[in-house]
């Protein structure tokens, strides 16, 4: 048993039905998966605070143990979520086929797959200057980059995919539990996000605008230091009125596709908006499109600027 596996929040004893008690049974088994860095350990720790029985960095072949475990009949567990990742070593090899088993005995299960780009993770390990499971020779780029092959074939099996590159750990978890635990809410989550061209489109978009047209604010002086979030800068935008004329536009083309998106039951909705650099026209549409759909009924509104923090 490897040392880092954690179950240290939780007990067999509450596994353990009180025959006083009205009988549950397991509507939710989430197994988190991805990308060392990417943020399981916020996902985990999201889904705990929620009231799901969680364990941190289980083994594949005790996935299949444990939720057979939650399933029998007096089993208080309502909602589990586990991580497993390449923190097992050999064993994690074998997570695709514990999943296909307990698809197999038809469990509610859902998997949810966190990554980030190579540059993100290698910073935040950098950051905490903490070893990468993968670095056999110290080096976090081969860490990350061994760990993207063993990664491969679990990509294509997710029923959720989250891009966790410029997200903060509050931002993130935040979206993680409006998405991923708000489904049954009947609302639907949605992120504005702005982002930098030059930096590379966010994978998990569902809607993309490039605002690269409009009046670029990072060719005056003053205005470079600054971003879509000051007025300055939202008013060189718009100095021809060329914002409000876009922004007209776009608010028609989301408030039709909205409701659709709705009716088929998508539980989170990315809209992306790209400028140059991500600091200056992408931002001041997200803010604005944040600002007119916060109060709508139906949605969870948030904004993400991915891009806001880097160098022009």
């Amino acid at each position: 048993m490897t040392d880092e596996f954690r179950s240290d929040t939780v007990e067999f004893n509450a596994l353990q039905a009180d025959p006083a008690e009205a009988p549950v049974e397991l509507i939710d088994f989430v197994v988190i998966t991805g990308f060392s860095g990417a943020g399981k350990s916020t996902a985990i720790d999201a889904f705990e605070d929620e009231g799901y029985f969680c364990v941190d960095n289980i083994p594949p072949d005790m996935i299949g143990a444990l939720g057979n475990l939650f399933n029998l009949p007096g089993s208080k567990v309502e909602r589990a979520a586990v991580v497993c990742d390449v923190r097992g070593r050999n064993w994690f090899g074998g997570l695709a086929k514990a999943l296909d088993e307990l698809k197999a005995e038809e469990l509610p299960l859902r998997i949810l797959f966190l990554e980030a780009d190579e540059e993100t993770l290698v910073t935040r390990y950098k950051e905490t200057r903490r070893r990468h499971p993968l670095a056999a020779s110290g080096s976090v780029t081969e860490g990350v980059r061994a760990e993207a092959k063993l990664l491969a074939p679990m990509r294509e099996r997710p029923d959720a995919i989250i891009d966790t590159g410029g997200t903060s750990a509050a931002s993130l978890r935040k979206r993680i539990i409006e998405e991923s635990m708000g489904a049954g809410t009947g609302r639907m989550a949605v992120t504005f996000e702005s982002f930098g061209f030059k930096y590379g489109p966010p994978r998990d978009a569902d809607l993309m605008f490039d605002v690269r047209f409009l009046p670029n604010p990072h060719y005056d002086p003053e205005l470079r230091p600054l971003t879509g979030l000051t007025r300055e800068v939202v008013d060189y935008i718009n100095r021809e009125g060329d914002l409000d004329e876009f922004k007209v536009v776009l608010n028609q083309l989301i408030d039709h596709v909205l409701p659709r998106y709705l009716a088929e039951g998508k539980s989170h909705l990315v809209v992306a908006i790209g400028c140059t650099g991500g600091r200056h026209r992408s931002v001041a549409i997200a803010e604005a499109l944040t600002a007119r759909y916060a109060e709508t009924d139906g949605l969870l509104v948030d904004v993400n600027h991915r891009d806001i923090e880097r160098a022009g």
